[in-house]
């Protein structure tokens, strides 16, 4: 497999299910226009990331799997024959999921992520927060990749990103819904290069509440044969506007780069981190808001 095509679909949300169901359709058909082989949305896109106060509102706006609004991306994906990667809020008791559903092109779900690093201190504290991280096998046609997912605050925890690399990930898929700046850019930046795979990172545009744009994605190739030091591994990086934005991942390139560089997983000593798996928390650390 040479290359991956992933397409960013940084667009924003029509106010209700439908709509963006009907909006979310149409912009993959762009995207399978474009030689797309994934399309990937934002963060909760079924709600246009909306979290309702009330939990009777917020849990009217949660659906199924099986729902029609999940079966008519499946539907998508197999006639287009392109893997889309749809989000939602799923229905979940005692209270929803924050979840991403990744389907291949034959309308086949193949990977079922739930966020397990809820924004607690935030509206998310009235969702339920995923558990673990899963690696799938993607068919695209030309070849098989191994695809994990994160959402948005997942990527500022270190262990989510190496966990899914561990497992196997080539690519990372991103689903986002906040202000991407300088810092937050970066730390994908830094979850690719340590992990040495792609990641592909895709938020609301300028004009939905609290978010910028700014989609990106990153390579994690760090050096490359014939060059001196090292280099930029951003693929591309968008603006504020809605739009479609293709990232192409050299995947023959990644896999080469993984069997001789010595980042990932080649030199790493576990036994020695044994307090990354303590739950205790000390000051200044302590937040009363915290939930196990």
């Amino acid at each position: 497999m040479k290359s991956l095509k992933a397409a960013l679909l940084q667009i924003m949300p029509t106010g209700s299910q439908q709509g963006n169901l009907e909006k979310g359709l149409k912009w993959c058909k762009k995207a399978k226009e474009m030689n797309a082989d994934i399309a990937v949305f934002p963060e909760m896109w079924n709600t246009g990331y909306c979290i309702p106060e009330d939990i009777n509102v917020l849990k009217s706006t949660a659906i199924s799997p099986d729902s029609s609004f999940v079966k008519e991306f499946a539907k998508a994906a197999a006639e287009l024959e392109m893997a889309i990667g749809i989000t939602f809020l799923k229905q979940h008791s005692p209270l929803p999921r924050n979840t991403f559903c990744l389907i291949d092109r034959s309308g086949k779900t193949v990977l079922s992520y739930s966020k397990v690093h809820t924004c607690d201190f935030g509206d998310e504290k009235r969702l339920t927060p995923g558990s673990g991280f899963e690696v799938c096998d993607l068919n695209t046609g030309s070849g098989t990749v191994k695809v994990g997912a994160m959402i948005c605050y997942d990527r500022e925890f270190p262990e989510s990103a190496r966990l899914l690399m561990l497992k196997g990930a080539e690519i990372i898929l991103v689903p986002n819904a906040c202000p991407m700046e300088i810092n937050r850019i970066s730390q994908l930046r830094a979850r690719a290069y340590e992990n040495m795979l792609g990641i592909a990172t895709v938020n609301y545009p300028s004009g939905q509440p609290d978010c910028n744009g700014h989609s990106t994605a990153f390579d994690g190739i760090v050096y490359k044969p014939g060059q001196i030091g090292s280099r930029d591994t951003l693929i591309i990086e968008a603006g504020e506007r809605e739009g479609i934005y293709i990232a192409d991942f050299p995947i023959e390139e990644i896999r080469e780069y993984r069997k001789n560089e010595v980042h990932g997983n080649a030199y790493r000593r576990p036994r020695e981190y044994s307090a990354l798996i303590s739950e205790e928390i000390r000051e200044p650390f302590i937040r009363d808001d915290y939930r196990r």
